[in-house]
């Protein structure tokens, strides 16, 4: 079977990247960091946070590019909170936010209004006027255990979207085999993804990228200006200007990239593919 490189049009030996930027929506410094990777920088995608207070001037700004949803069902941060945006009672700790870990979500969420949640943040985010090219999750909560992966898998399939899924090594410790999962159902998903812990990618990034193979893999990076709200809200306010800098003023990264001879590409290419693949199926089906 043609790999996905292939599939996508590239050679097989092509190495591609997918550069996406989180928290699209988080606050107004992380809006105007994102936009500006994804318009004068390396980004090649970003994912929005739809329960964010800033998400409606994410939508305000948009002008077509490649973005998908972020799922959110966590608020980590100490004071600044959000919430869910429909009735959804076990999503909610006990200052009216969303749950700060993923423990707590996976311990006391009902599954319905998970699904639920996660329907109406995708449906908002096309409603707003976001052309949604993939989906992924906040703090990996709906990815990485299978009560929630049935949700996650089943979101995909119902709109027609790739997910951001990580690599097949990462299946031992997470315990199911998500991603034959995901490509029974015609789901696509990169080849690898760069797992960065926490905010703040720089060296984690130039390093796979100088040992990043064929085929296709996704990094993401959270990218924000500095702000006097975001100095107080984020203990890592410094990570994510320092993301805005190094997809955007650095020429480390873009030297990194053409040395490794490395092809950026979007999630919409995958999204594009997907849905065609999807319709030849259909229309082969008697």
């Amino acid at each position: 079977m043609p790999s996905l490189a292939e599939r996508l049009g590239h050679p097989a030996d092509a190495k591609l990247l997918i550069l996406n930027c989180d928290d699209l929506g988080f606050c107004h410094a992380a809006n105007v960091g994102v936009y500006d990777a994804l318009r004068h920088g390396l980004a090649t995608s970003a994912s929005l946070m739809v329960p964010c207070p800033w998400a409606r001037g994410a939508a305000a700004g948009y002008r077509g590019e490649d973005v998908g949803v972020h799922l959110t069902v966590n608020a980590e941060h100490d004071l600044y909170r959000w919430g869910p945006i429909t009735h959804a009672p076990s999503l909610l700790d006990g200052d009216g936010g969303f749950p700060r870990t993923v423990a707590d979500v996976w311990d006391h969420a009902d599954l319905d209004e998970v699904r639920r949640e996660c329907r109406a943040q995708i449906e908002r985010a096309i409603l707003w006027g976001f052309d949604v090219s993939h989906l992924d999750a906040h703090m990996g909560t709906m990815q990485i255990k299978s009560e929630f992966f049935d949700v996650y898998l089943d979101l995909a399939v119902e709109f027609g979207l790739p997910l951001r899924l990580s690599g097949a090594g990462t299946e031992p410790l997470i315990g199911f085999p998500f991603r034959a999962l995901a490509t029974d159902v015609g789901v696509l998903f990169p080849d690898e993804l760069v797992y960065i812990p926490g905010v703040g990618s720089r060296q984690i990034l130039l390093d796979a990228i100088a040992d990043m193979g064929p085929g296709v893999t996704e990094a993401y990076l959270h990218p924000a200006v500095a702000s006097p709200e975001l100095e107080a809200m984020a203990t890592d306010w410094e990570d994510r200007v320092d993301d805005h800098r190094l997809l955007v003023d650095d020429r480390q990264l873009s030297d990194a990239i053409a040395d490794a001879g490395i092809t950026l590409i979007g999630y919409r290419e995958l999204r594009d593919l997907m849905r065609a693949q999807g319709a030849e199926a259909a229309l082969r089906t008697p």
